[in-house]
């Protein structure tokens, strides 16, 4: 008996995967625990195995292709049997979870209206010249109103039917000036693939026939699956908070003299190897116990105030900008700290870390660090829900006054807090910032050996 194997949900966030590699082609006979195909999320990469024995009788998708999560990727039987039921936006779709015995974990849903065979009566079948057109007589007008490049959209009607909702979603994220919809409107022929206005709005400048961009002396790329989610994410933080950021110099001269301690300590075997970045991140989380109002979330009509420190790490990677939550950091010594930062690091880099410790709500306060790259200010945006996030800069010599009364250089590591103003005053800002570079300023072997937790 035939049976699909869908897109598996990876996490309640995940709405579609991107279908990296197909290992099991049409007509190859299948084993169980063959990896019929590779997908990825905005967040990690995985492999979907088989569960059951057969040939593979169909697979919907191409590499390279989104998928929204529970839809039918491929369909494994014996061979000559039908898959018409099982194909996506036909009639029958299952979208089901299927078990190591090869059964279904739940029952078939039932097809919606739209996506069953229409009956006399039906408006589908009244229109069933706009299903072969591939775009539906209102999304066409709808298109050419807004100066859409119809052929560019993916439909999300039955068959995969242009709508007019498939429209909409288009306008929206690509806005026209006056001037560029009016230029659409006496030539339809003009498209522009992307806008120099304010947000993304298309411009007349941006309008260029269809026939003559093959000479345009740029190149259109499409966002990545995690730059989407990132680019997503920043717009609304921004959108959606009081944002303000403080910027505080900490004297780094008993920090840096630790590393260079704990680095020849390391080379000789004798001590985990201790970055600048896990010290900062194990002061912030000492600051942290101090001031818990800034270890919360907003919620927008209250504040949730956490009393364990899960601490989130910005990482950089080849697929973008990532951060992993490492829950109850306050628990740590800065040794365990450090082991655990390295490994959350490594498994973003590699697309194997959990997709639930990267969710905003995964972590209740967020340290970036930038002072490799030799920044000497910035301004993090707030990963929401989260109240704060704490940037931390490149150390810089700066004159002091010393105690002998001479002026002398000392190293100065900045560090650059941004909060949410609707959760945190100015005033306790300041001073959770100032705590942090207390905490730095004072580190020593002895607390460093100590957990996190003020004892």
């Amino acid at each position: 008996m035939a049976f699909p194997v869908i897109m598996p949900r990876q996490g309640q966030s995940v709405e579609s995967c991107i279908i990296s590699e197909i290992r099991k082609k049409k007509g190859d006979s299948v084993s169980v625990g063959d990896i019929l195909f590779v997908y990825e999320t905005d967040k990690a990469t995985f492999e979907e195995g088989a569960k059951a024995d057969g040939v593979m009788l169909e697979v919907f998708f191409s590499e390279g292709d989104e998928v929204p999560v529970l839809t039918n990727v491929c369909v494994i039987g014996s061979e000559g049997e039908s898959v018409e039921e099982f194909r996506p936006g036909k009639a029958g779709e299952v979208k089901t979870a299927v078990t190591r015995e090869g059964k279904p974990e739940t029952e078939p849903e039932a097809a919606p209206k739209s996506a069953r065979e229409a009956a006399p009566g039906d408006v589908a079948f009244a229109r069933k010249e706009e299903s072969a057109s591939g775009i539906s007589p209102r999304a066409k007008e709808l298109a050419k109103k807004k100066g859409i490049d119809a052929s560019r959209l993916k439909g999300s009607g039955p068959q995969g039917r242009i709508i007019e909702r498939d429209v909409l979603e288009a306008a929206e994220r690509t806005k026209m000036s006056a001037l560029a919809g009016r230029m659409v409107k006496e030539d339809p022929s003009l498209t522009a693939t992307v806008g120099t206005g304010l947000a993304g709005m298309i411009r007349g400048q941006d309008l260029q026939s269809g026939t003559g961009a093959g000479n345009a002396d740029f190149e259109i790329r499409p966002l990545n699956a995690i730059r989407k989610l990132i680019a997503k994410a920043m717009h609304q933080s921004l959108q959606n908070a009081a944002q303000l950021t403080h910027h505080l110099g900490a004297d780094a001269s008993r920090i840096t003299g630790l590393r260079k301690t704990i680095k020849r300590a390391f080379e000789e075997g004798r001590s985990a190897d201790i970055t600048l970045n896990d010290m900062v991140c194990f002061a912030a989380i000492r600051a942290l116990k101090e001031f818990p109002q800034a270890n919360a979330h907003f919620m927008g009509d209250s504040i949730k105030y956490f009393s364990k420190v899960h601490l989130g790490v910005a990482v950089d990677t080849d697929r973008g900008l990532m951060v992993p939550a490492l829950r109850n950091a306050d628990d740590l010594t800065v040794a365990e700290l450090s082991i655990k930062i390295k490994e959350l690091a490594a498994a973003c880099r590699k697309g194997s870390v959990d997709p639930e410790v990267l969710s905003g709500e995964a972590a209740s306060f967020t340290v970036s660090n930038l002072g490799s790259y030799g920044v000497e200010m910035f301004t993090p945006v707030i990963n929401l829900p989260q109240v704060a996030i704490l940037g931390v800069n490149t150390t810089v010599l700066r004159p002091k006054e010393l105690s002998d009364g001479t002026i002398g250089f000392i190293p100065y590591l900045g560090l650059s807090l941004t909060y949410d103003h609707r959760a945190i005053d100015g005033g306790e800002a300041t001073r959770f910032l100032k705590q942090i570079a207390v905490e730095i300023e004072n580190l020593d072997i002895d607390i460093l050996n100590k957990k996190t937790i003020k004892e």
